[in-house]
C-alpha cells in the first residue's frame, strides 16, 4: 500500500514538473509577409516622379525624442528643467496643444508616425517583445517573485516561436515617408533609435533610409557602463531598469553605422547629434530628410557629470540624472538648429519636434505633471505629447493649435510639402496639418482611436472613454472640463455612443501579429485599471 501511494506521488510530481516545464512555443503566431502588397508598394514608389535639380524642395529635419512628457519642458511650465532650444521650435512656429500619438508605447507609435496609419491596420498593436515566458514555471516566478504592484504577467498557454519573434516589426509592405522622399530624390537618414524591427527585411534600408546610425531595439546604454565622466544611475524600484542594464549594448542594442557594428565611446545623445550634423553637411546639394531619433530621456539613466552637477539641488538621485539627460538633450537639439542656420538652410527647412509617447512614470523619473498616467496607459499622460512645427517664412511664429491632432499626421504633411502623391489602395489616416495651421476653426479629426487587444480608448470632440473589455473597466471623461482626467463620470449614452463608433472603426482590423506579454495597472478611483502591453 505504501509503495502504491509513493508511486502515485512520484507520478503526480512528475506530471506537475512536466506541466510546469512544458515549452509554450507554438506556430499559432506566424508572421507571413504579404508579397502582393509588397509588389504594390514597389510599383507605387516606382511611379513617383523624381524632382529635377532645379526644384526647390524643402529639407525636413525631424527630431523625435523618447518618452519625454509635456511637463518636463519649460515651454509647458517646468520649473526644474529649462529647455530653451526645444521651446524655441514651438515659439518660432506652431505648437499643437492637443497632440496625441497612436500608441502609448514606443514601437507601435513609431510605426504609425512612419506610415501615417493607425498601427492596428497592419497588426502592430502591441509593443515588440524579444523574450516571452518559456513555460508555466517562468510565469509563476514572474507573477509571484519578479512582478510588482503595477506589472502583472498575462496568462498564456502559447507563445510565438523564435522565428516569428525575430520577424516582429513593421511589415515590409508598408510605405513610409522615407520611402516616398527617397523616390522623390531626397537624401534620407535614420540616426538614433529605430525600434520597428531588426530582421533584415524590417531594417531602415528597406523603408527608404539611405544612411543609418544608431541601434535597433527599445533601449541601449548611452555610454559603456562605468565610463569616466558619466554618471550611471540605476533605479531600484523599476524591474525594467535592471533588464536594460543587464542587456547593455548586446545584439540589436549595439551601435551600428550602416549595419556595421562600431565601438561608440561618445555619449549617445552627443553622438546622434554629431552624426546628424555630419549628414546635413554632406547633403547641402540636394534636399534631405533627417530623422534624428534621440533615445533620451528613455532609461537607462546616464548623463555627463557636468550636466548632473547642474541639478545638485535635486535630492532624488534618479530625478537628478533624468533632469540632466533632458538638459543635455536640449543642448544637443540647439546644436542641430545652429547647424541648420550655419548652413544657411533655415528658410528652406521644415523642423519637426515630437515625443513618441508620454513620460514613463513607472521609472520614477517623472509624474507627467497634472496629467493622469503615463507611458503604456491610454490616459493623457501616456498619449498626449509635445509636437511642434517650425519653418521660417512659411509658418507664422508663435501659433498654437487648439484641436486634437495625431503624430501620424506628419506623413501627409511631409508628403504635401515634398510634392509626393498619396499611396493608392491603402488607408492613410493622417491629415496634412499645413492646411489647418492658419485656420483654428478647422478640425483635422472628428474621432481618435486607440487599441491594444482588449485595451481600448476613443476621443470624440470634448469626450473620451477608456475601457478594457477583459476586465470590464469603463472610464468616462469630459476632457473640455476635466483635461487632467481627475474624475471619471458614470457611463451614459455618450460613453455607449463612443464605444459603438470605436467598434465600427475596429470592425475589419486584422488580428495582432504577436501577443501581449504583460498587464500594466494603474490605480484609479479605488480600483486597478488594466492596460495590455
Amino acid at each position: 500500500m505504501k509503495k502504491r501511494i509513493l508511486t502515485v506521488i512520484i507520478l503526480l510530481f512528475a506530471g506537475l514538473i512536466t506541466y510546469l516545464l512544458w515549452p509554450l512555443r507554438s506556430n499559432e503566431y506566424p508572421i507571413n509577409w504579404d508579397e502582393k502588397k509588397l509588389k504594390a508598394k514597389n510599383d507605387f514608389l516606382a511611379g513617383i516622379t523624381q524632382a529635377d535639380p532645379g526644384d526647390s524642395l524643402p529639407n525636413i529635419l525631424f527630431i523625435l525624442v523618447d518618452d519625454l512628457g509635456l511637463y518636463d519642458m519649460s515651454y509647458y511650465g517646468s520649473q526644474k528643467i529649462q529647455t530653451p532650444h526645444m521651446d524655441n521650435i514651438a515659439q518660432s512656429g506652431i505648437a499643437f496643444d492637443q497632440a496625441y500619438v497612436a500608441s502609448p508605447m514606443c514601437s507601435a507609435s513609431r510605426a504609425s508616425i512612419l506610415t501615417g496609419r493607425y498601427p492596428q491596420r497592419f497588426g502592430f498593436q502591441y509593443q515588440m517583445h524579444d523574450r516571452y515566458l518559456r513555460n508555466r514555471l517562468e510565469y509563476l516566478g514572474f507573477k509571484y517573485i519578479a512582478a510588482d504592484r503595477t506589472w502583472q504577467p498575462r496568462p498564456m498557454n502559447k507563445v510565438p516561436r523564435q522565428e516569428d519573434i525575430d520577424k516582429q516589426g513593421l511589415p515590409p509592405s508598408e510605405i513610409t515617408i522615407a520611402d516616398m522622399l527617397k523616390a522623390r530624390g531626397y537624401a534620407t537618414a535614420l540616426i538614433g533609435k529605430w525600434h520597428t524591427g531588426s530582421h533584415e527585411k524590417n531594417l531602415p534600408s528597406n523603408f527608404g533610409f539611405d544612411f543609418q546610425y544608431g541601434f535597433f531595439d527599445a533601449h541601449t546604454l548611452y555610454a559603456p557602463a562605468g565610463k569616466e565622466g558619466i554618471t550611471d544611475q540605476r533605479i531600484e524600484d523599476d524591474f525594467t531598469d535592471q533588464y536594460n542594464w543587464d542587456l547593455g549594448r548586446s545584439g540589436t542594442r549595439g551601435i551600428y553605422r550602416n549595419y556595421e557594428r562600431i565601438d561608440e565611446q561618445e555619449h549617445l545623445t552627443d553622438a546622434i547629434t554629431r552624426e546628424s550634423i555630419r549628414f546635413m553637411n554632406e547633403n547641402t546639394d540636394r534636399p534631405f530628410f533627417l530623422m534624428a531619433a534621440y533615445n533620451a530621456p528613455h532609461t537607462p539613466l546616464q548623463a555627463p557629470d557636468h550636466y548632473v552637477e547642474m541639478f545638485k539641488q535635486e535630492t532624488d538621485p534618479v530625478k537628478r540624472v533624468y533632469h540632466a539627460m533632458i538638459r543635455q538633450l536640449d543642448d544637443a537639439i540647439g546644436r542641430l538648429l545652429d547647424a541648420v542656420d550655419e548652413l544657411d538652410l533655415e528658410d528652406n527647412t521644415l523642423v519637426i519636434f515630437l515625443s513618441d509617447n508620454g513620460g514613463a512614470t513607472y521609472t520614477h523619473t517623472t509624474d507627467n505633471g497634472p496629467l493622469r498616467g503615463g507611458k503604456i496607459t491610454d490616459f493623457e499622460g501616456g498619449i498626449r505629447v509635445p509636437f511642434f512645427l517650425s519653418w521660417k517664412g512659411r509658418i507664422t511664429a508663435g501659433l498654437t493649435f487648439p484641436h486634437p491632432v495625431m503624430a501620424m499626421d506628419l506623413f501627409a504633411t511631409i508628403a504635401s510639402v515634398a510634392g509626393c502623391p498619396m499611396p493608392a489602395g491603402r488607408k492613410i489616416d493622417g491629415e496634412d496639418l499645413l492646411q489647418y495651421v492658419e485656420n483654428v476653426n478647422l478640425v483635422p479629426h472628428k474621432n481618435l482611436y486607440w487599441q491594444r487587444g482588449s485595451s481600448k480608448a476613443v476621443r470624440s470632440g470634448e469626450w473620451k472613454v477608456i475601457w478594457n473589455e477583459e476586465f470590464g473597466d469603463t472610464l468616462v471623461y469630459h476632457i473640455a472640463d476635466d483635461p487632467f482626467e481627475t474624475s471619471s463620470l458614470t457611463p451614459s449614452t455618450i460613453s455607449r455612443h463612443l464605444t459603438e463608433i470605436h467598434a465600427e472603426w475596429s470592425y475589419n482590423l486584422p488580428e495582432p501579429l504577436w501577443p501581449a506579454i504583460v498587464y500594466y495597472r494603474e490605480w484609479v478611483d479605488d480600483r486597478w485599471v488594466y492596460f495590455n502591453n
